[in-house]
């Protein structure tokens, strides 16, 4: 399994923007669909967005337009870029690995990381 650890989460303002990543080990990177997800206080844990090994990236309506994942490989390294954000964006975000060519739901993806903070205020 690949080791994935995400980053860049904080405290913004509605309509600030902010870039998370996520760091993977492991040489197989390129392999790997990437999702994000996110999960509010008392809330199930959402798809936000993910990205193919071809790159092609999908996205949950509630980000569809605001939200963009890329890729490095040479990096090992996924991003998703958060413009326009919403107090309803508040939620812990995690990254995640999946050997699935078209991974949506949390069940696709084998390998989580930790998770980052990211907090909009109104």
């Amino acid at each position: 399994q690949v080791q994935l650890g995400e980053s860049g989460g904080g405290l913004v303002q509605a309509g600030d923007s902010l870039r998370l990543s996520c760091a993977a080990s492991g040489r197989t990177f390129s392999t790997y669909a990437m999702g994000w997800f996110r999960q509010a206080p008392g809330k199930e844990r959402e798809f936000v967005a993910a990205i193919t090994r071809i790159s092609t990236t999908y996205y949950a309506d509630s980000v569809k337009g605001r939200f963009t994942a890329s890729r490095d490989n040479a990096k090992n390294t996924v991003y998703l870029q958060m413009n326009s954000l919403k107090p309803e964006d508040t939620a812990v975000y995690y990254c995640a690995a999946s050997t699935s060519y078209h991974p949506v739901v949390a069940a696709d993806f084998g390998s989580w990381g930790q998770g980052t903070q990211v907090t909009v205020s109104s």
